[in-house]
């Protein structure tokens, strides 16, 4: 590929911010995500200040044909953050972010993180709701839905998005709220990065300084008991509670005792957003259950919660996921998922049940945003770590054999930020049935499909543009 050279000066001395090539310094740092496994390398890496340098890059792009990345935190496991041979539109030096405590609303713009986000959040006893690992994109994580910690009791990040500052495909800023650029603003909540490249995102914030928050481990011989109870429990969870189930290796940390280090274990999390002497009560039946090896739930300020489970997911390994919908916890689904856990290669993958529904998010239709699977309450997610490469067909096939077996167990859709490179059919399922609605928007917005690496919705052929 050959850039104008004049064409790319004049796009550099234009930026505020920097723009690096193969061969400048720092290339190599720049082009690495949260997944190991990506290794791709773009012509360019355009580092953007501010909105007027997302508008400069998207316009460079187009002139120059060239194919188009767009990078917020990074943090999605397909690598899509990334390409070869063409454009990244980075906008991780992004970090403003402005606070209104009165009216508890957070504008951030789109290189912040999470953890960032509720870390300033925290100093005025407020919290937004998206995210359960503090290194995940704000931008990312919201545009495709947005589950997190809170919700059960305040939604989806995408259910409390109040405006986004967006640069669509002929290169115009625009504001999309419930009064402004109104199909948009519908499109861009759980409809991914199909129409451009947001730049900010303005947040309804919730009265949230400290939580009950944390783990309880279990020895996987009882891991039956503890799945069938917790199942029960579950299902009787007042909103307040977000819970699930985990399977994982236990690492050599002081909370867990010495003799479970490196063996299979099952925990149980939970974060209870509310009065701490109800939560108490709510959650003593959990934490009796088995009884427990390891029990660290306590009270922590909500920003300490946002980061409890980093150290299962740490940036750089090797990942490769596989996600459903279920549609029950059956004994047998139970068995199944057991069973093959027994199997695991890697210490580092986790199996994890979610329980995210029955809530806050539920009361919102699901025609009312662009994401709409909303009718139901558990989620299955398998996510594959290792560190070295030629482990990598043994891990991919171990999560393929776990998926397929618990097919019979699920739902007929996926949650989009946990969807892996699966093909166009796993791209309808995750928009389920609001997908020819966003074919629609992506027809006036993108008609000739600028922002394609994603989990693409392709534009009708002859789409013209607004």
């Amino acid at each position: 590929m050959h850039l104008d050279e004049a064409a790319l000066q004049e796009f550099e001395a234009g930026m505020r911010g920097d723009v690096i090539g193969r061969g400048d310094a720092g290339y190599d740092g720049a082009r690495q995500v949260f997944n190991g496994m990506i290794d791709r390398k773009p012509a360019l890496i355009a580092r953007c200040a501010g909105a007027g340098d997302v508008m400069d890059a998207v316009g460079f792009a187009q002139a120059n044909d060239l194919v188009t990345a767009v990078r917020g935190g990074g943090h999605n496991v397909v690598g899509n953050a990334m390409c070869d041979d063409g454009i990244v539109i980075d906008m991780s030096p992004m970090k403003g972010i402005r606070i209104d405590p009165a009216a508890r609303t957070v504008r951030a713009e789109a290189g912040l993180t999470w953890g960032e986000v509720n870390h300033d959040l925290q100093h005025f006893g407020l919290a937004a709701a998206g995210g359960f690992v503090s290194t995940t994109g704000v931008a990312g994580l919201t545009l495709g839905g947005g589950l997190g910690w809170l919700v059960r009791k305040y939604g989806l990040a995408c259910d409390n998005l109040l405006s986004v500052d967006i640069v669509t495909a002929d290169g115009r800023l625009r504001t999309a709220s419930a009064t402004e650029n109104e199909d948009l603003f519908w499109a861009v909540r759980g409809g991914g990065g199909n129409f451009g490249v947001i730049t900010s995102f303005k947040f309804r914030a919730h009265p949230v300084g400290t939580v009950l928050a944390g783990l309880l481990v279990h020895p996987l011989a009882t891991a039956r008991d503890v799945l069938r109870f917790w199942r029960d429990y579950s299902a009787a969870a007042p909103e307040e509670l977000v819970d699930g189930l985990l399977l994982f290796t236990a690492p050599p940390a002081p909370f867990i005792p010495e003799e479970a280090h490196g063996t299979p274990v099952v925990g149980a999390y939970a974060v209870y957003a509310g009065d701490l002497g109800t939560g108490e009560k709510v959650l003593r039946p959990l934490r009796d259950a088995g009884p427990p090896v390891a029990d660290i739930i306590q009270p922590m300020p909500y920003s300490a919660t946002q980061t409890m489970a980093d150290w299962m997911w740490p940036r750089g390994f090797h990942n490769y996921w596989k996600s459903n919908f279920l549609a029950e916890i059956s004994d047998e689904a139970i068995d199944v998922i057991l069973a093959a856990f027994a199997t695991v290669p890697s210490p580092m993958t986790t199996v994890i049940i979610e329980h995210n529904g029955d809530g806050a998010m539920n009361r919102v239709g699901p025609d009312e945003t662009a994401f709409g699977h909303r009718d139901w309450s558990y989620n299955l997610l398998i996510t594959s770590l290792w560190a070295d490469p030629a482990h990598t067909d043994m891990n991919i096939a171990w999560t393929r054999a776990l998926w397929d077996a618990v097919q019979p167990f699920t739902r007929d859709g996926v949650y989009v930020n946990y969807l892996g490179a699966e093909g166009q059919d796993r791209v309808r399922e995750a928009y389920g049935p609001n997908f020819d609605r966003l074919v629609a928007i992506k027809n006036t917005y993108d008609p000739a499909n600028v922002f394609r690496l994603n989990q693409n919705i392709a534009p009708t052929m002859g789409a013209v543009s607004a």
